[in-house]
């Protein structure tokens, strides 16, 4: 397997992984606002709400719940925060809206697992 085979594999895994999170959310009551939200200073994967509470969702296809929880470092953590803080000042109500980052794990043959604040803002 040639190395951009890996890559397009990584690709389509990943794109898989988001669409079963974002379903898994759905059927939780939350709406999806947005998916792959880039910015230059980071991505996030799902953004989604219910109510006046706004999720920021990071989705790992891993193998086990730890080795997903262990794929979101530091660095990745505050790339999120970054991107979460430039979608929020764009949202007109963000005064009356509480942000929670959570993690959606994806893995083999089992249906997503949520991790409610699986990691802080400023952490």
């Amino acid at each position: 397997m040639t190395a951009l085979d890996r890559k397009r594999k990584a690709f389509f895994r990943g794109h898989s992984a988001e669409r079963l999170a974002s379903l898994a959310l759905m059927l939780k009551g939350f709406r999806i606002v947005q998916r792959r939200y880039k910015t230059r200073l980071g991505e996030i994967d799902l953004i989604a709400r219910r109510g006046d509470l706004i999720l920021i969702v990071e989705v790992k296809a891993r193998s086990s719940l730890e080795a997903a929880m262990e794929a979101v470092n530091h660095t990745a953590m505050r790339r999120i925060e970054a991107a979460a803080d430039l979608w929020l000042a764009r949202q007109p109500d963000r005064t009356r809206l509480s942000l929670r980052f959570d993690l959606v794990a994806v893995l083999p043959w089992r249906w997503p697992l949520h991790v409610p604040a699986a990691f802080m803002a400023g952490n």
